[in-house]
């Protein structure tokens, strides 16, 4: 299982507001994290979804969210797929390189014999550690909506430790109380 895993140490070369950085776990620490795991570049399905984040990604930046995209691909294609599509030029959030695979491995979303990525969302807290994660067969793409409230809801968690949220809870909604709530309607 991971949930309450902690994201392993790492350190990959990612292509990011057209330059190429280091990114680490200590990147992570401090503040909400989403990674996106997708097959390849140069795709179908993974353009649509990495699209669908980059119009939300002023809304992730608001609740203090980075967004980290990874496939097995190197930063050198992050940036050619970048510089040919007009779509992945809306990206602005850190697109992660893992040729060798070492993060889609510590995520359980490596695809050994294709040498790929499962298309694997996970919400990672300011300890570095899984709070939520959904992963899919390549052949379905995500809604980054649904992402958004996945990790509102687990902010309000951390922040009401007390309280837990209901399928479609969104900010400003109602939540249960364990023991209580829950209890009563049992």
């Amino acid at each position: 299982m991971l949930i309450g895993k902690e994201v392993m140490d790492f350190t990959v070369d990612a292509f990011v507001d057209g330059e190429f950085k280091k990114v680490r776990k200590s990147n992570l620490l401090g503040q909400w994290s989403v990674f996106v795991f997708y097959p390849a570049d140069f795709t179908f399905v993974c353009p649509t979804e990495l699209e669908d984040l980059a119009d939300l990604y002023d809304e992730f930046k608001k609740i203090g969210v980075e967004i980290y995209s990874v496939s097995t691909d190197t930063h050198f294609t992050h940036k050619a797929w970048h510089d040919t599509s007009d779509t992945i030029k809306k990206i602005k959030y850190p697109m992660l390189a893992d040729p060798t695979g070492k993060l889609c491995k510590d995520f359980q979303v490596y695809i050994e014999e294709e040498g790929l990525a499962l298309r694997g969302s996970f919400v990672v807290n300011p300890e570095g550690k899984i709070v939520a994660y959904e992963v899919n067969d390549n052949s379905i793409g995500r809604d980054a909506s649904e992402l958004l409230r996945k990790v509102q809801a687990a902010q309000f968690v951390a922040v009401n430790g007390d309280q837990v949220c209901p399928a479609k809870w969104r900010p400003g909604s109602d939540s249960l109380k364990p023991g209580i709530d829950l209890v009563g309607k049992l």
